[in-house]
């Protein structure tokens, strides 16, 4: 994309931006944003009730800004029941979409969003099972390894309400504009 997605635009507004209001919209509280790339220019665009983490080792990937994130989320005073984790390159999902999964929070948790049965993001992590993400979450894939086959997942269906393609490149932001 050139630089990093978070600072990238679509319809004027910042992906960061747009994701932040979209887990507000949604009924998120409290709002932790993990920053990589950027950091300081992405921090400027939050506003000012989101806490933002950096990841220091946010180039190893997903799994990096995961674990920095889950480390923040448990030292709030109080400890939320579950976090809905969000990716900043996905702007097809909507607050409503956020919110039929953060209705499920608490802390046995563990809820993927799906689309047309096929599972995606968001997804909402119960406090019970940030142990076993954290050890699980290296290199680029964050969550997957532990989701897959996990017997407690449970896919909710957000189909009829957004849309979960990724936007890397900027021809995939282009037809995400047209649309």
């Amino acid at each position: 994309m050139g630089r990093p997605k978070a600072l990238v635009p679509l319809g004027g507004e910042p992906l960061v931006r747009r994701s932040v209001r979209v887990l507000d919209d949604g009924g998120c509280a409290p709002l932790v944003v993990v920053l990589g790339a950027a950091a300081d220019d992405v921090r400027a665009l939050l506003p000012p009730s989101t806490h933002a983490v950096v990841a220091a080792d946010w180039a190893e990937g997903m799994g990096a800004s995961l674990r920095a994130g889950l480390a923040a989320v448990d030292r709030l005073d109080p400890v939320p029941d579950a976090v809905l984790v969000h990716l900043v390159d996905l702007p097809g999902v909507t607050a409503a979409a956020v919110a039929r999964l953060a209705a499920l929070a608490e802390p046995a948790a563990l809820v993927r969003a799906a689309y047309g049965g096929r599972p995606a993001h968001p997804v909402l992590l119960g406090r019970d099972h940030w142990p076993g993400v954290r050890s699980a979450a290296t290199g680029d894939s964050g969550a997957r390894s532990y989701l897959a086959g996990h017997p407690d997942l449970a896919l909710v269906e957000c189909g009829d309400l957004a849309a979960p393609d990724d936007v890397d490149t900027p021809e995939q932001l282009a037809r995400y504009e047209r649309t």
